[in-house]
């Protein structure tokens, strides 16, 4: 399995070299050269596997260039510190089925990739004798799960750029509360917006970048688009569970997905392009919902740092979907002259149009969309807490919202759990009254000390501050 850009600028490359990139040097992003396929028969014999020994079956499609044993052991490594059957799938009635991803060191979805690509990073610069400076920026959530996996690589330092003022408290308390040398914490004026625009700039200039050793874990990391493929299929595998083997080849499940930058829905994308039966992708999204619109109307027109809005959905508080492009790429046909006139029209004039194709985004991809607003992150974590006594985060809860709108009749709707209430707790008081148990290492996290570097939006600020610290 080799790897191309989107741009069509890149030589086709393994799976371990795509890993350390991030960009491809012609600014696009890496997929693969042809999706692997899974029949129906393959996949029903995952059904009896653990969720270290799936994520192996289905890591080894794109990863051909890792023997296999490795793969197994790496992929057992990341799981270990998970929670019996690592993914529970539990009603919260109405059709929906919450897909449980918050059970990782970080309570975020972002550990199910995040420990993974730590395993594999650490064991891929081992081969190469080499070190790697991770430039990253989080709205939220990916921060603390690239730090908590990567603190104490001895061969990876960590710089994780966030928007002061944007985050949570615990999401804060999470990244800002860990002392180890090699993690370096950013925090700079403006929105996440501006935070990727300044990965991008340095990451974009290829004699800097490779000086400096820079590589990505931000979602644009091919790594972690696929490991997030896993529990797609896992999820499926387990709903069918409770279905008759003779009607479980072909048995159509939709999944909704709250987001941001279109990288977890990616994945369910690839998902349904390598035979998981999917009959609809339901794209949530908050009041910054640029691709709501752009899946609606086929228009994709991001907004500026100041007409992104602060929400109480912080992780999707994002107006440019470095992921799209991904998808746009498979929407032209592969053809990467398309996909870079695009881009050419997206910085001429500040959108781009296939509102010609968009009635293709449902018909043939399964990819439809809606918005989520605080009053309705509100009621739906009410309502949700009233018949079920359960209590979902206000990530979750967008994506509950839109599903609603989406269940059909004998075809399960398998929401994405994206955090648990406890990074949100502010807005889970608002919601329901309710004041949240902290565990004591919680709240020792919470009272910790901070570390944090605060920063203008500037280029050549960043610049000097990652020559200055960047491992080598």
């Amino acid at each position: 399995m080799q790897y191309i850009s989107t741009r069509g600028g890149m030589q086709p490359q393994p799976f371990s070299e795509t890993l350390l990139e991030g960009l491809a040097p012609d600014g696009g992003l890496a997929v693969p050269e042809q999706l692997p396929t899974v029949d129906a028969a393959t996949l029903e014999s995952w059904r009896g596997l653990s969720y270290s020994q799936l994520a192996t079956e289905v890591l080894a499609l794109f990863a051909t260039d890792i023997p296999r044993e490795d793969l197994a052991r790496m992929c057992e490594a990341a799981y270990a510190d998970f929670p019996d059957g690592v993914v529970p799938l539990r009603s919260i009635g109405g059709g929906i089925t919450l897909v449980g991803l918050s059970e990782g060191p970080t309570l975020a979805f972002k550990d199910m990739a995040m420990q993974f690509l730590g395993q594999i990073l650490e064991y891929v610069l081992e081969k190469k004798d080499s070190v790697l400076n991770i430039l990253g920026a989080t709205s939220g959530d990916t921060g603390s799960a690239a730090e908590h996996a990567l603190r104490g690589k001895d061969r990876v330092s960590v710089f994780m750029l966030s928007p002061q003022g944007r985050m949570s408290p615990f999401q804060r308390a999470q990244m800002y509360s860990l002392q180890d040398a090699n993690i370096h914490n950013i925090a700079v004026e403006g929105v996440f917006d501006d935070c990727q625009n300044l990965v991008k700039a340095l990451a974009g200039d290829l004699e800097f970048k490779r000086a400096q050793h820079l590589g990505a874990v931000n979602s644009i990391n091919l790594a972690r688009i696929t490991a997030q493929v896993v529990y797609y299929f896992w999820a499926w595998l387990r709903v069918t569970d409770a279905v008759e083997p003779e009607f479980r080849d072909g048995f159509e499940v939709s999944f909704t997905v709250p987001s941001g930058n279109f990288g977890n829905i990616l994945s369910g994308f690839f998902a349904k392009g390598m035979g998981v039966p999917v009959r609809r992708l339901v794209l949530a999204a908050n009041e910054n919902n640029v691709l709501d619109e752009f899946f609606r109307t086929g228009v994709y027109r991001p907004r500026s740092a100041a007409d992104t809005l602060a929400t109480s959905s912080p992780s999707m508080d994002i107006s440019k979907a470095s992921n799209l492009e991904r998808f746009i790429f498979d929407l032209v046909g592969r053809d990467a002259t398309r996909v870079v006139g695009a881009w050419d029209d997206l910085a001429a004039q500040g959108f781009f149009d296939f509102s010609a194709d968009q009635p293709r985004f449902g018909s043939e991809f399964g990819i439809v969309s809606g918005t989520s607003t605080h009053a309705d992150r509100l009621e739906t974590i009410r309502s949700v807490h009233e018949t079920t006594g359960e209590i979902i985060d206000p990530h979750t809860a967008d994506g509950v919202k839109v599903a609603r709108s989406f269940v059909e009749q004998d075809v399960p709707m398998l929401v994405l759990e994206t955090a648990k209430p406890q990074k949100f707790a502010e807005t889970i008081a608002e919601a329901v009254g309710v004041d949240l148990e902290f565990s004591p290492e919680l709240r020792e996290m919470l009272a910790a000390p901070q570390k944090v570097v605060e920063m203008p939006d500037d280029e050549a600020a960043l610049r000097g501050y990652i020559e200055t610290h960047a491992r080598h």
